[in-house]
């Protein structure tokens, strides 16, 4: 390759990454806002439907045709049903639990993944991967496992919320991947809407059957921060998606793993999350399992020809 062309990939290299980069800390930090709305009155589930709004008018102002194909697409409709409950799982989980174990019980998302690309993609489970399935399963049995003994079960909802979202994030991948063909306007309108209709229809219903707090009267002083998040969120999933066209799966992997990091070092210092040595071993491993996956699945991609 010539200097020139060195130089031409670097220079749209940098903005991809860049594009990576910034989703992942908005990701991360994101635990900050839905913590903050909450404690204005702003229950998690009516955070994530207002967060996802500015992306989902942004899109149909753009591309209005993308709301056609939505509606012509069944797969596109569950793209955008397990989007909307990994979100309000994820957000329902850093809102109520320790930060850190919900992070890193949600970044299980390759396994589960891994499962379910079987009867949905046809892939097969080779050794390599029964291996990398070893290595998330045993990091998450180390987070999991009582200091006292007993069964690496989820004990706290917040768990079970952190597990739940990896898994329906997990289809939302699969179902993007199976779905292809169709056009990236349609694909993001399938994310953004999914957590504002999920997220507003079980605010809802939780406020109707369990007597949840409703939305509080329209004030400044949470409609502000909600709509600043509400963008934020909607330059990362830009982001997200330019960079993640442009960089191949391993870098993209590793890049967005630093959520895992921006998440860990802000609860950790504003006492969110008390990461201990366990935690940390468990992180690592589960790591390992996300990394290999990734490098298997840009192995197995066809090579451009240069």
């Amino acid at each position: 390759m010539t200097a020139g062309g060195r130089s031409g990939a670097a220079a749209r290299t940098w903005p991809a990454a860049g594009g990576l980069v910034l989703s992942a800390l908005v990701w991360g930090l994101s635990w900050w806002p839905v913590r903050h709305l909450q404690q204005l009155g702003v229950q998690p589930l009516w955070t994530t439907a207002l967060a996802y709004l500015p992306g989902a008018l942004l899109v149909l102002l753009a591309r209005p045709r993308a709301l056609g194909q939505l509606r012509r697409s069944p797969e596109l409709a569950v793209v955008a049903l397990s989007a909307g409950a990994a979100n309000a799982c994820f957000n329902l989980g850093v809102a109520n639990g320790d930060v850190v174990r919900v992070v890193l019980l949600f970044y299980l998302m390759p396994v589960w993944a891994t499962l379910l690309a079987r009867p949905l993609l046809g892939e097969r489970v080779d050794a390599r991967a029964a291996l990398r399935l070893l290595l998330a399963l045993s990091g998450a049995a180390i987070v999991l496992w009582p200091r006292h003994g007993g069964w690496p079960l989820p004990r706290q909802p917040a768990d079970w919320f952190g597990l739940g979202g990896g898994v329906f994030f997990a289809l939302n991948n699969v179902m993007l991947r199976r779905n292809r063909e169709a056009g990236a306007a349609a694909s993001m309108l399938a994310l953004f809407a999914g957590g504002l209709l999920c997220g507003a229809l079980l605010a809802w219903l939780l406020q109707a059957v369990a007597g949840a707090p409703a939305l509080p009267p329209p004030q400044a002083a949470w409609l502000l921060p909600a709509g600043l998040f509400g963008l934020a969120l909607t330059v990362a999933g830009f982001g997200l998606q330019y960079g993640a066209a442009r960089l191949p799966a391993a870098l993209t992997a590793v890049v967005m793993m630093l959520e895992i990091v921006f998440a860990s070092l802000s609860s950790a210092l504003l006492g969110a999350s008390h990461p201990g040595l366990r935690t940390l071993l468990g992180a690592l491993l589960i790591g390992a399992g996300v990394l290999l996956g990734a490098l298997a699945e840009a192995a197995a991609q066809p090579t451009a020809p240069g």
